[in-house]
């Protein structure tokens, strides 16, 4: 059955055309969307959905998220206040990590799909972790942004840094998972991962013909231990060990960059994902998009689910720390999409639509459209959502899930995982 958006404003997402018209939107994973005159008849089979007043354009994707912290908020501060990032992870994301469970991997994953949707974003790419529920959590996490609607490319964070053992499990986990669907093959950091492990998560990629996910100088430490251990820089090392050369490749980060491996990043075809507000809370460092060349996008690295806002903090950072302007920075926000589609992976097609509710006091068209995407459009807008032609989100409500009772859940394990948390 096909929706019908009567009297939309189409907004296009490339070159931000703006087109009285009726809309078809075809349900299925290469669903399609038909343009007719305004005020056509609804066809029959159809349902009519009233878009008078209201903006429609393609929906958003996430290229950098992490599940597993959607039971963060709130929680209590860690027992010994950390010094710097190292002592962040110790402290705080890996005693997070490592006290999950399926049962709160699989809530973490529909409390990220609530808040992905309602924020427009139909499609995640998400990097995994759970040392302490390994077996199966991609599939739990896969099931849950299933159920809701939201599309997705998967990866387990394979690391050395809790013993041999848990690195097979990651491995063995990443690769039972690629047999039946698309992802990436998940590294923590240079820091974490030995030449061995490396190696291995290299020779996966190339036998499931996908790309490698990693934490590239997020922090200087990493940057140290390589030359410290490997006399490398880190995107040399990568390179040196195969897993740079791929345009599916994702390198998150990217901060603590010298000029040569600026340079061999832009050359290689990879895509660098900025993630500006987890780089502020964790006080690493400012995003510069100097030498990176134009494959950059935006992810939230767990901090939330709301693209535009990642969006305008990334071009007001930006401003004081990076050579960037308004179309610059929706560029990176849609790259994320071309990412998608450039690399033939499924669940991002035309029929991913959002409807925006944006009455403005200035006048909203092509020539400024951009201004309007950083001063004034928010998610508050966001009205109704379609993904693969089915609406996800219907006046701010999500239709695929019952969010009353997810989020009662959700606040119940959230006070299990804390109370677990303080036996480090």
């Amino acid at each position: 059955m096909a929706l019908y958006l009567k009297n939309a404003t189409f907004i296009n997402w490339k070159n931000f055309e703006f087109v009285r018209t009726d809309i078809i939107v075809e349900e299925g994973d290469k669903g399609t969307i038909s343009f007719l005159p305004p005020g056509s008849s609804v066809p029959e089979n159809s349902v009519a959905i009233d878009c008078s007043g209201k903006y429609v354009t393609k929906a958003f994707a996430n290229g950098h998220h992490h599940v597993y912290s959607a039971l963060a908020k709130g929680m209590p501060a860690p027992a010994k206040t950390p010094l710097n990032f190292p002592e962040i992870l110790k402290f705080i994301w890996w005693n997070l990590d490592k006290k999950l469970d399926q049962e709160m991997i699989e809530v973490c994953a529909l409390v990220t799909a609530i808040e992905s949707a309602k924020n427009g974003v139909t499609f995640v790419i998400d990097h995994h972790s759970s040392p302490g529920a390994i077996e199966g959590s991609l599939e739990t996490i896969a099931e849950s942004l299933e159920k809701a609607g939201i599309s997705h490319l998967l990866c387990y964070e394979i690391s050395d840094r809790d013993g041999k053992h848990k690195t097979e499990e990651g491995i063995m986990e990443t690769e039972n998972y690629l047999q039946d669907h698309q992802g990436l093959v998940g590294l923590h950091a240079s820091f974490t991962v030995g030449d061995s492990t490396f190696k291995k998560a290299v020779k996966l990629s190339e036998k499931f013909n996908t790309g490698i996910h990693i934490h590239v100088a997020e922090d200087k430490y990493d940057q140290q231990q390589c030359q410290e251990k490997h006399s490398k820089y880190v995107v040399e090392r990568i390179k040196h060990l195969g897993g740079l050369q791929n345009p599916k490749t994702i390198l998150g980060h990217c901060l603590h960059l010298v000029d040569t491996e600026r340079k061999s990043i832009s050359a290689s075809g990879a895509w660098v994902v900025q993630n500006t507000e987890s780089n502020m809370n964790n006080k690493v460092g400012f995003f510069n998009s100097v030498g990176l060349g134009e494959n950059i996008m935006l992810g939230t690295d767990g901090m939330h689910s709301d693209m535009i806002r990642s969006a305008r903090a990334a071009y007001f950072n930006g401003l004081n720390f990076d050579k960037t302007d308004i179309a610059g920075i929706y560029k990176r926000f849609r790259n994320a999409n071309r990412y998608i589609s450039q690399n033939n992976f499924r669940g991002d097609d035309d029929n991913n639509l959002v409807v925006i509710d944006y009455p403005t006091g200035t006048d909203f068209n092509q020539d400024n459209f951009s201004g309007h995407f950083i001063y004034g459009l928010e998610s508050k807008h966001i009205q109704h959502v379609i993904a693969k032609g089915r609406l996800l989100v219907k006046d701010r409500k999500m239709t695929t899930l019952d969010e009353e009772s997810i989020y009662k859940e959700s606040q119940e394990l959230s006070k299990k995982l804390w109370a677990k948390m303080k036996n480090y």
